[in-house]
């Protein structure tokens, strides 16, 4: 097609969006129509959503550590020191969690509930060294989570809050790859 023969940019666009079968948001719409306002206000809609499905899908993450977290504890194969510092690390996990299902409800959202029962029995736990190893793999879970996470959010006080649970996360693996005698910060970059 030549540059004489173009169609006019409305029928184009109509033409691209018809072809592409592409599925507009609101917000999209609005400002389509030139409805910088309405545009506004479905962006912002569409961004507490999917922040919403963001903190939805850590919080189920929490819950599922904290009940790793209970399955290690009630294993018997922890030592005392160890025990104590798991059940820590619960703690940190459950006031994630806490603080998550608050947000979510703030936003209007419904926080997602913990499993009646979280299946590990793929987890060979016959020793504390296995327990430490599943709770590191968990924990290196999180931090990569997270991490995908952070630069989603379209709220950036929601984004910084979930980089300070990534820290905490960071450091639970730091602290499980010592104990199993590993070298704690194996790497200088997190991935």
């Amino acid at each position: 097609m030549s540059f004489l023969a173009m169609p006019h940019p409305a029928a184009a666009r109509r033409l691209f969006l018809g072809r592409s079968g592409l599925v507009l948001s609101g917000a999209a719409v609005a400002l389509l129509s030139g409805n910088e306002a309405l545009a506004a206000k479905a962006r912002s809609a569409n961004q507490a959503a999917g922040d919403t499905q963001i903190l939805n899908t850590a919080l189920g993450a929490e819950l599922e550590a904290i009940a790793a977290y209970q399955a290690g504890a009630e294993s018997q194969l922890l030592e005392k020191p160890v025990l104590d510092l798991a059940v820590g690390f619960q703690g940190h996990h459950k006031q994630h969690a806490d603080l998550l299902a608050k947000t979510i409800t703030k936003l209007g959202g419904k926080p997602v509930a913990a499993k009646d029962k979280y299946d590990f029995s793929g987890e060979r736990l016959q020793s504390q060294a296995d327990v430490l190893r599943f709770a590191a793999r968990l924990e290196q879970g999180a931090v990569s989570a997270y991490l995908g996470a952070v630069p989603l959010f379209g709220n950036r006080d929601l984004a910084k809050a979930a980089a300070s649970i990534l820290g905490d996360e960071a450091m639970h693996w730091a602290v499980l790859r010592q104990a199993l005698g590993e070298n704690p910060v194996p790497s200088a970059f997190m991935s």
